[in-house]
């Protein structure tokens, strides 16, 4: 079994292969954390999607203090490993790494920032693999992850303005085809969707066969 918990907006803690994998951990100034950077005990792998603050985040203050390694862009990396991350992994979209026996997949998003490009990454051990989408507009190659990666849980932003609103969020579970999805990226602020029941309608309507997990912030999943 692994485990996970939605701290609001898109960070996440995923509990797999007994190792604890933080992604875009911003926690501090997240009006919809339920948590402190100070409260994160442990981690092993932080991953960060984009350089965007309510992404990046907490990554570094997070990674010095717990002695996590950074996985992100080679460009994002850098700025890391500037900022006195000592352990960091820098590598590009398309590439895969094996940290602390836990798969990092590195995928496209369309998005913007400023080092490097905006990613998703894929998830995997013990035989669980788990998509984190980033910010990301719809685009079609998403079909290709669900039948490279035969996902157990995608995570999708689905708030609108700066990433896909709810109807493009159930044309992306569609296509992704994994077997549970958890909605993201939405609430924290003014400008985005207040409330997931609009892509839990669509999901229904697009891809009945998929099991949507609406959770609080702070709520955990078992998969």
């Amino acid at each position: 079994m692994a485990k996970i918990t939605w701290f609001g907006h898109a960070a996440f803690k995923i509990e797999i292969a007994n190792r604890i994998v933080l992604i875009d951990p911003w926690l501090d100034g997240n009006p919809t954390s339920p948590i402190k950077s100070s409260e994160i005990a442990r981690a092993d792998i932080v991953y960060v999607t984009h350089d965007h603050g309510d992404h990046l985040g907490d990554a570094v203050v997070l990674c010095k203090r717990t002695g996590a390694t950074f996985v992100s862009t080679f460009e994002l990396g850098n700025y890391a490993g500037e900022n006195g991350v000592k352990n960091v992994v820098g590598l590009n979209i398309g590439g895969c790494v094996e940290v602390r026996g836990v798969k990092l997949h590195m995928v496209q998003a369309f998005h913007t920032c400023l080092r490097g490009a905006p990613t998703g990454v894929v998830v995997e051990g013990d035989g669980k693999t788990v998509y984190h989408a980033g910010d990301t507009g719809l685009f079609g190659d998403m079909r290709l992850f669900g039948e490279l990666y035969k996902l157990d849980l995608a995570l999708v932003p689905i708030g609108g303005y700066y990433t896909m609103g709810a109807s493009e969020a159930a044309e992306a579970v569609k296509l992704l085809n994994s077997k549970t999805v958890i909605p993201m990226h939405y609430k924290t602020f003014p400008v985005l969707a207040q409330s997931a029941d609009e892509f839990v309608e669509k999901v229904r309507e697009k891809a009945p066969k998929v099991k949507v997990v609406v959770l609080n912030s702070g709520e955990s999943y078992q998969f």
